[in-house]
Order: structure tokens, then sequence, then C-alpha cells
């Protein structure tokens, strides 16, 4: 819950919508619209998990970067290309790899299950 909103959280009311969606309206429909009512659960629930989980998400990605002593994607990104970091290449390795896996537990985390 962020102040000055009172419960339900932002988070609640998507998954609200997302289950009535799965619940109530997806075997009633069929063929186009029975698509997209899937594509919607989908992204209802990608909304639900960031807004659940995306400012921790948001601060341990800050700390990887600032560990590695870059303050954003793009400075990370040129000096993994310049070949600045290639003797850290494990402490980057982990670093990347955390993100991935952050962003697919928003994503889709089924992808992480295999």
């Amino acid at each position: 819950m962020t102040a000055p909103h009172d419960s339900p959280t932002a988070a609640e009311l998507v998954e609200a919508v997302r289950e009535f969606l799965e619940n109530d309206v997806l075997g009633a429909t069929e063929g186009r619209v029975q698509f997209h009512t899937r594509v919607a659960i989908n992204v209802l629930g990608q909304v639900q998990r960031e807004l659940e989980s995306g400012a921790a998400m948001a601060d341990a990605h800050h700390d990887r970067l600032a560990a590695l002593g870059f303050a954003d994607d793009i400075e990370l990104a040129a000096a993994i290309r310049s070949g600045a970091l290639d003797d850290r290449y494990d402490e980057v390795k982990a670093a990347v790899w955390a993100t991935v896996r952050d962003k697919l537990a928003v994503a889709n985390p089924r992808y992480l299950e295999s």
C-alpha cells in the first residue's frame, strides 16, 4: 500500500481483475476473445508481480550495478563491450544473471522452473 492510498492495493486490484478473467470470463468465451482473454490474464499477472516485487528488484539491481562501479545499465554495457571488465567475468556474470532472473520472475516465472 502506498500512502495516501488505502487497501486494496494496486496489486490487489490487478489480482482481482486477473482472477475474474481466469475464473469467470475465460471459460465463457472461445476463439479470438478467449485468446485475448488469456493474453490479458498474462499481462495482468506480469503487472501484479512487478507491483509486488519491482521496487525490491530495482533496489537489488542498483546495488549490483554499484558493486561493479556503474550507475546504470548503459555504463555497464559499454564497459562489457570495451573489455574493461574481462578480468571480473565471474562477478559480472553473477550480476547479469541475477538481473535476468528478476526479469523472468516478473515476465514469466515458469521459465525459471526449467
